[in-house]
């Protein structure tokens, strides 16, 4: 048998230290997007996939073509992450409307208590199996943390976005947050840019959870609405 090719070998120990190297800020990111994802989403998985995607990242680096090989990997990393996230949340028609109503009952329940209702209590409210309930709150929670534009497919499956171009959904972003006070759009800058849990804006701005949750829901069907998405 004869031996390895040594450039060979010395540039497939140089891609497998790329990824040995990068190994904990994949982790780091993995950890980070589960903090802000249900229960039911398991970090390993995450973990796992991100992984994946460096190790083959690695292995088609060019480093005549990109200076900073995390810089190249990493929104490949995380998008691969997202993919993943989107394997697991299919939503059907029905669900769509599920989980708007359950966010209707969601708003009256705090105006009235506060807090948000229990799984058992939105079942009750909407006559509707606790494990249905259940699973369009995690479809619902899992879409909190993709682009804006896979958020906005939710309730229409696409129909409205496809409507405007880019320049126009950002128009719309922006009239739509013009609405909301100084805080309130600190709330989302927090979250979306900044990429901060509920639990830790909850202690920054000294705002429950809840609410923090409510005011990205209302964003989000205020933009769904100016885009033009039939809200039945």
């Amino acid at each position: 048998m004869t031996a390895a090719n040594p450039y060979v070998q010395e540039l497939k120990h140089r891609e497998d230290q790329l990824a040995i190297d990068y190994l904990p800020a994949v982790r780091a990111m993995a950890f980070r997007l589960k903090e802000r994802l249900p229960s039911s989403v398991d970090y390993m998985d995450l973990s796992a996939i991100g992984t994946e995607e460096l190790v083959k990242l690695s292995r088609r680096y060019d480093e005549t073509q990109n200076d900073s090989f995390w810089g190249y990997a990493k929104t490949r990393v995380y998008g691969s992450m997202l993919d993943y996230l989107r394997t697991l949340d299919v939503v059907s028609r029905a669900n769509r409307k599920l989980i708007k109503a359950i966010n209707r009952a969601i708003e009256i329940h705090l105006v009235t208590h506060n807090v948000e209702p229990s799984n058992e209590e939105l079942a009750e409210m909407l006559g509707e199996d606790v494990d249905k309930i259940n699973d369009a709150r995690i479809a619902s929670d899992i879409y909190t943390v993709m682009p804006l534009d896979d958020q906005l497919q939710v309730g229409d499956g696409g129909a409205a976005l496809e409507k405007v171009e880019r320049d126009e959904l950002v128009d719309v972003i922006k009239s739509v947050l013009s609405e909301y006070s100084e805080r309130e759009q600190l709330i989302i800058q927090l979250y979306y840019f900044e990429e901060l849990t509920l639990k830790e804006i909850s202690g920054i701005l000294n705002i429950t959870e809840s609410r923090i949750s409510q005011i990205h829901k209302s964003v989000i069907r205020k933009i769904k609405t100016e885009m033009g998405e039939d809200d039945g």
